[in-house]
């Protein structure tokens, strides 16, 4: 709500400014306080064609077509310096009160029909070699000649501004930094994801150190400022996500970690771990949405789906799914293992165990098994049982559900948007989180009974879309089975295609060159 009111305040302040400045230009200055009309006004005075206003009706482009307009009218009233243009971006209303009130300030003319006019005759000079010309020329167009720390500086500047653009908006490179999805997405893996696909997401995050997404470098502390924000907001989607789809989203138990050498920790996480206690002397960091870590898994389930894993056999609404291609589980496997063999048939050896050579634990989809298995008689690929502690898979209830594993999982209802659910003690756990993190209710549970906002409920209605993800990776893979659901305003993109790819993570191993420009969403 502070930004909204801070962007009213900013327009209505920008056409009060102006009134001055059109005046100057021998406009009448109530046309400054007429939407669409100040616009276009606005345009002609800068040397622009009045349809060019219309490019400020599109979202986001209108952001740089705004700080190109801001600069052209300073500068149309003399201003050329650089610090000149840095105001007139960051609060534009400043610098036009500044010139509408200075009475020796004076309007001369659009400067882009100026700046076209000066090209024009030094194209003409240069063609004459009329070198008496291309000094009238310096010392009637003075600006028009910048010295080489402002023509750096500002192509710096624009050039963080364009990559930081583009980063937010539409494309950003991501690399796989764990097996999670192997083998489908290797180590090493460096994908473009799109953020138009599912709907461009606009940022919440407003002041933030460019091109950081939440840490800066040297382990300098967090890469943005939690206030001032703006609230959830999604552009039209150009597809849904569907079944089986590879999603890049913010990691939904992110909210609170705390960072050690080795990795991230969720609070939750480590609660679990320590017997609901935290680690003496750790410090948590609170993110928001848009700045918590991002995660990469394949969409298993859907808004209003509902899931059962049994032996590892995922089943939607009764139907068992699609198996990804390579889907993986742990196995270990004794015998003559040639190791060079399984690097040869895609086998990650970043999990092997300290015997491998020997013996060793494996991740294997089933081609992989099959190839093991083939080596000799004396091989032997036993799958791996996988059980924990009672609890240790979401809603992390040891008491009513401390039996389910991640293969021996559900039944589970994915939320959706629009649809109401009962609340009791019984399931309350799948939908804490929901109702008080994700949803920002007030939740509390007094003996049997639950209080929503207050008030003793025993039902509740999702406000947004909620959705399952897995790693390919079954066994070696920290996703919906452990943290729960994904909601909508987590989801940041669709990952496009592989434009590098390292061996095992690291590119002392070699380049996997096959990989390279693989789609993503096809695996």
């Amino acid at each position: 709500m502070s930004i909204l009111i801070f962007l009213i305040v900013l327009y209505i302040l920008l056409g009060i400014s102006m009134m001055k400045l059109f005046e100057k230009a021998g406009i009448p200055g109530w046309k400054a306080l007429v939407p669409g009309l100040a616009s276009v006004e606005w345009c002609k005075m800068v040397g622009r064609k009045p349809q060019y206003a219309l490019w400020l009706l599109f979202p986001i482009v209108n952001i740089f077509i705004y700080a190109g307009l801001v600069i052209d009218m300073v500068r149309s009233f003399g201003k050329h310096g650089f610090w000149d243009s840095v105001l007139a971006v960051v609060y534009a209303p400043i610098p036009f009160f500044m010139l509408g009130s200075n009475a020796k300030a004076s309007y001369q003319g659009p400067i882009l029909d100026r700046e076209r006019e000066y090209h024009r005759l030094h194209h003409e000079a240069v063609a004459k070699n009329d070198k008496t010309a291309l000094r009238r020329l310096e010392t009637d167009f003075p600006y028009m000649k910048k010295s080489v720390s402002r023509e750096w500086s500002e192509a710096i500047i624009f050039a963080v501004f364009a990559a930081a653009f583009i980063r937010m908006f539409l494309i950003e490179a991501y690399v796989i930094p764990t097996s999670s999805m192997e083998g489908t997405l290797k180590v090493g893996d460096f994908l473009f994801v799109s953020k138009a696909h599912y709907g461009i997401r606009t940022p919440m995050t407003v002041v933030q150190f460019p091109l950081m997404h939440n840490r800066l470098p040297f382990n300098l502390g967090e890469s943005y400022l939690t206030k001032p924000s703006l609230p959830y907001f999604r552009l039209p989607a150009i597809e849904t996500i569907d079944h089986n789809e590879p999603v890049v989203f913010n990691f939904p138990a992110g909210d609170s970690v705390v960072l050690t050498p080795e990795r991230n920790f969720d609070i939750y996480q480590l609660r679990q771990q320590g017997g609901g206690q935290l680690p003496p002397g750790v410090d948590v960091i609170a993110r928001p949405i848009d700045k918590k870590d991002h995660y990469i898994k394949r969409c298993i389930g859907l808004p209003g789906d509902s899931l059962l894993i049994r032996n590892g056999v995922v089943y939607i609404n009764g139907q068992a799914a699609q198996v990804p291609t390579h889907r993986q589980f742990l196995y270990h496997v004794s015998g003559n293992v040639n190791m060079k063999k399984l690097d040869e048939w895609g086998v990650s050896l970043n999990d092997a165990g300290p015997n491998a050579g020997s013996s060793g634990y494996f991740n294997l989809d089933d081609a992989q098994v099959e190839k093991v298995k083939s080596i000799g008689p004396d091989v032997k690929v036993e799958r791996v049982p996988q059980q924990r502690f009672p609890g240790y898979v979401f809603p992390n209830d040891a008491k009513r559900y401390g039996n389910w594993t991640v293969d021996d999982y559900g039944p589970i209802y994915i939320p959706k948007k629009g649809v109401t659910t009962p609340v009791n003690m019984n399931n309350i756990a799948f939908y804490l989180r929901i109702i008080r993190d994700f949803e920002h209710n007030k939740l509390e549970i007094k003996g049997d009974k639950i209080f929503i906002n207050g008030v003793e409920s025993g039902a509740y209605t999702f406000r947004q879309d909620y959705f399952w993800m897995m790693g390919d990776n079954r066994h070696n893979s920290e996703d919906s089975r452990i943290w729960g659901y994904v909601p909508e305003d987590h989801i940041v993109g669709k990952p496009l295609f592989i434009w590098f790819s390292t061996k095992n993570g690291a590119l002392k191993n070699g380049i996997n060159w096959n990989r390279i420009f693989k789609s993503a969403s096809s695996m």
